[in-house]
């Protein structure tokens, strides 16, 4: 028999335990219980709301999820998908680096054997206001750009830090895809201007990581035709009608020729993912109505799950996920989608030359790597890869590692190429757009390289983790 002596001993045991958990700086109302649908796991999620401006309401979602192991000393990685106006929590928190997916009946979660969370903490935010369930309630919010998004971030940063205090001497990487290629060098030359200013709390960046970045509109344009035409996508004719008649600098003077030429070559679309052109394509409408019918859609192409997309959509709009998650807190009047029809993002701002950023932040000893999935046509690698060489002639770099191949598992992982050992140019085999979605195994090894200040590998290893 238990006396209750020992029942109130135990009980205050327990919340002692309770107490100091959450006595190191963590929020305990943002602490996710348990997703629906979710497998066990040993490490905590967190997600929520930071107010940027209280004012006139204007809120960002975030999602973090702690390290799988060691998650005290680990260090902290920040992930921004692009768009711009594309949600960091649908892109990469579940579908490309965090710890689950969606499974094919849109109702429960799958673990992510190859999630980021095995090397780093990781924390995703819609961004800007507008974007998933980030809201503002001044609807002129809605009006953005660059600078105002970034200037958000670094708010959001400095308020989500004061959720979580225990964080703010950990290491800190800036990651991100396809438009973060503007969002995170201007966000890294923000915080560089904050810390130089302030004689308190310092942001500790060690490293800026941007996968198939917009960098320099006109380029990374026009290296998407030759792409389409190196893998014969498009016809000769159309390729050399986009090479004389088009002006992706100035797209005002483009020629009705020009433009007739992109129309033809757009028609690929309908049938090829541009953002991985290996991939077969889902049939929303077919998905859509056996995800309603509870059935499992689940449609796999090269080891991928292509229908994701919409699965992941029918997770997020379900009332106990978004319950669990403390998101939609005022009952937004639209449902959950990956990227917003409600913003009205500057078109001039995506001109933006990032270059200057880079080398800014470079000569700052910040070290920066560009990487790319080479089955990508959206950004392609040929593009980044040249504007990275520009970079580091103007940085009057030398190359230390020649451009050859690196290895993972006994395979060709990509290729790579260093300058200044401070800026380095990766492509990931396989990959595509979304890096870690098509190749999550490569990405991570490639990731745990760059976060831990490692080369990657230009031979086979046979004792190569299987981890990474």
């Amino acid at each position: 028999m238990v006396s209750s002596r020992a029942v109130v001993m135990a009980i205050m045991v327990l919340v002692t335990v309770q107490w100091l958990v959450f006595a190191e700086g963590y929020p305990e109302e943002d602490l996710v219980a348990r997703l629906p649908g979710q497998p066990n796991v040993g490490f905590r999620q967190f997600a929520g709301y930071v107010d940027v401006d209280s004012e006139n309401g204007r809120s960002l979602f975030y999602y973090y999820v702690e390290a799988v192991k060691e998650p005290d000393t680990k260090p902290l990685t920040l992930w921004l998908n692009g768009g711009p106006g594309c949600s960091s929590v649908g892109g990469g928190a579940f579908t490309e680096l965090g710890p689950f997916y969606p499974t094919g009946d849109g109702r429960g979660l799958r673990l992510n054997s190859m999630s980021w969370n095995k090397a780093s903490n990781l924390l995703f935010v819609e961004s800007p206001a507008g974007v998933g369930w980030s809201y503002s309630n001044r609807s002129s919010d809605y009006n953005t750009g660059d600078k105002s998004t970034v200037n958000d971030m670094l708010v959001f940063l400095l308020r989500w830090f004061n959720k979580f205090p225990e964080l703010k001497s950990r290491d800190l990487f800036l990651t991100g895809e396809s438009y973060a290629g503007h969002y995170i060098p201007q966000l890294a030359d923000v915080i560089l201007s904050y810390n130089s200013r302030s004689s308190g709390f310092k942001f500790n960046v060690k490293g800026i990581a941007i996968g198939n970045p917009l960098l320099k509109l006109d380029r990374d344009f026009a290296a998407a035709y030759e792409y389409f035409w190196s893998h014969g996508m498009i016809s000769d004719e159309v390729r050399l009608t986009i090479m004389n008649q088009c002006d992706f600098a100035n797209p005002k003077n483009m020629s009705n020729a020009c433009i007739y030429a992109i129309v033809e070559s757009s028609v690929l679309t309908e049938y090829i993912n541009s953002y991985h052109i290996l991939l077969d394509v889902c049939y929303p409408s077919i998905v859509q109505q056996e995800l309603r019918l509870k059935k499992m859609v689940t449609k796999i192409s090269m080891v991928v799950d292509v229908c994701i997309t919409y699965e992941r959509s029918f997770y997020f709009n379900l009332p106990k996920v978004q319950n669990a998650l403390h998101a939609n807190r005022t009952r937004l009047p639209y449902e959950w989608t990956m990227c917003s029809n409600r913003l009205n993002y500057s078109g001039i701002d995506g001109y933006i030359d990032m270059l200057p950023s880079l080398k800014r932040i470079i000569q700052n000893q910040t070290p920066v790597w560009i990487f790319s999935g080479d089955q990508d046509s959206v950004i392609p690698l040929q593009s980044s890869r040249t504007l990275v060489r520009e970079l580091a002639e103007d940085l009057n770099f030398k190359t230390t590692i020649p451009y050859g191949a690196w290895f993972h598992k006994e395979q060709v992982g990509g290729w790579v190429t260093e300058y200044g050992n401070l800026l380095t140019f990766a492509t990931v085999r396989g990959a595509a757009h979304m890096v870690p979605y098509a190749e999550p195994s490569r990405a991570l090894h490639m990731f745990s390289s760059f976060m831990n200040g490692r080369r990657l590998p230009n031979k086979p290893d046979l004792k190569s983790s299987t981890d990474d």
